[in-house]
């Protein structure tokens, strides 16, 4: 998985308006919390955070304020233009096992019908220094009635399933057939038409 390495600060003031000062340099209000300990509040250097938080279940290595190993469990993105606005960071140590939701993506074609993709991410339980990217489901020559549960993923070596195994991911349908046009009640009303224009 992803390491990163960002620079953290500590953070004295709070409340709105000095989380725009904040902002304004180009850096986000952070929370670093977990294992029973107070609530760090630190800012970090708002393009590395962004940058790093593009990978799923991301690892923060943290230096500087704190020297910690964090996972983000909370983003707030301003609505409308996308920055960040606050980051929630959970403390994990190296070696403990942490309960994380990772994306399925599909590869390969189907041999007929339609794919229909109900899971799009998964809960695993995995060590936090391990956490995989995601995992992948081939459909590759899958035919119509095929079915893929959570249970059949192929997960990494150090990964367990938390989800219910029995859980649908994805399955292969019958392409819907058009209904045939009605010509006949068609021809009708056009008969219809004409009698009432004779008329």
């Amino acid at each position: 998985m992803s390491e990163v390495v960002i620079k953290a600060e500590s953070r004295n003031e709070f409340g709105k308006g000095a989380a725009r000062k904040i902002r304004r340099e180009n850096k986000v209000p952070v929370v670093l919390y977990g294992h029973g300990t107070d609530p760090q509040h630190l800012t970090l250097p708002g393009h590395e955070l962004l940058l790093a938080l593009r990978t799923p279940n991301v690892l923060i290595r943290l230096e500087g304020a704190a020297a910690e190993l964090a996972l983000p469990k909370g983003v707030q993105r301003d609505p409308i233009r996308g920055f960040l606005e606050h980051v929630d960071l959970l403390l994990v140590k190296r070696g403990e096992k942490v309960t994380i939701d990772i994306p399925v993506t599909v590869v390969g074609e189907v041999a007929d019908g339609i794919l229909d993709q109900q899971l799009v991410s998964v809960s695993v339980e995995s060590e936090a220094t391990h956490i995989p990217t995601g995992v992948e489901v081939d459909v590759e020559g899958m035919e119509i009635g095929t079915q893929f549960t959570a249970g059949d993923l192929k997960l990494p070596e150090g990964t367990s399933l938390i989800a219910d195994p029995e859980t649908l991911v994805l399955h292969v349908t019958a392409a819907p057939t058009a209904e045939p046009e009605p010509e006949a009640a068609e021809g009708e009303a056009a008969e219809g038409e004409s009698a009432e224009a004779a008329e």
